[in-house]
């Protein structure tokens, strides 16, 4: 009944679905997609519920798919050790499975594209470049339409960064934002500007600042804008860096947006925020 707009929200240009669209009622896949919107407000304690009860379902493709969204959701919070076993978790209920194919990659090739990328980010967080990069690989064989493709450009520029190579991270950013343009999907676009924004500074060529700033302005403007909390407060942090005489604006607004986030999430998400070096929780 709701799909359409949970889709609408999740990977294309409405990220504000009627709030009865989440509400956790329907199909597993709708439930799954309300989960994946209400991380992407924030929302993760809501999003945990609906998570936890799909990585039990029968359909090994769609508990597989719970899994990985439910590692992204704590590695945002910096639960990298905790996405990892998640992740793991799903690529095994994936592994040799067959499903119809899915316009947005809410299948079987899609679900063990997902395990293996957050496999890689989980690794590159804990300082396994190499298995980071065979993961990504791995990721890229497995499914080449556009969400894998949009989020295997976020990983590789996040590896190319880790490996201090800023030049080399900026192909892997573009080709996610234009990608994630040419779908419209709106917070893939959001998320990519972002990644894009931070490969080039790290580039560190003479015109790249600008365009960087640019890029984090906008990327703000239209997370605020639609609600997207798990990415406000990243671009604020990238803002802070790029704007120092108004960092404490960036900063101030960060706390203000991690606040409500925390307060939202699960205990395991406020204690693996509380844990983690990544995540500049306010008071800590």
């Amino acid at each position: 009944m709701h799909e359409p707009a949970l889709r609408a929200a999740a990977f294309g240009s409405d990220p504000l679905p009627d709030p009865a669209a989440l509400r956790g009622s329907g199909s597993p896949r709708e439930r799954l997609l309300a989960a994946v919107v209400l991380g992407a407000q924030g929302r993760y304690a809501a999003a945990a519920t609906l998570l936890d009860v799909l990585r039990q379902e029968r359909d090994p493709v769609m508990a597989s798919l719970a899994a990985s969204t439910l590692a992204s959701h704590r590695r945002q919070l910096g639960g990298h050790r905790q996405a990892r076993a998640l992740d793991g978790e799903a690529f095994a209920k994936a592994a040799a499975r067959t499903s119809e194919p899915d316009p947005d990659g809410l299948d079987a090739a899609g679900a063990r594209a997902d395990a293996l990328l957050g496999l890689a980010a989980d690794n590159l967080a804990l300082g396994r470049l190499g298995a980071a990069r065979r993961l990504a690989a791995r990721a890229a064989a497995e499914d080449d339409r556009w969400r894998a493709t949009v989020r295997g450009g976020w990983v590789g520029a996040e590896i190319e960064l880790a490996a201090g190579q800023g030049a080399d991270a900026v192909p892997h950013a573009e080709r996610a934002r234009e990608t994630a343009r040419a779908r419209g999907a709106q917070r893939h676009i959001v998320k990519s500007g972002i990644v894009l924004a931070v490969a080039l500074l790290a580039a560190g060529e003479p015109d790249h600042r600008q365009i960087s700033d640019d890029l984090v302005g906008n990327a703000m403007a239209q997370a605020e804008e639609c609600e997207l909390l798990s990415l406000s407060w990243p671009a604020a942090l990238v803002a802070a860096d790029l704007r120092p005489g108004h960092a404490e604006e960036y900063r101030f607004r960060l706390a203000q947006v991690l606040h409500a986030v925390l307060r939202s999430a699960d205990p395991c998400g406020r204690r693996v925020a509380g844990e983690s070096p990544w995540v500049p929780v306010p008071g800590g």
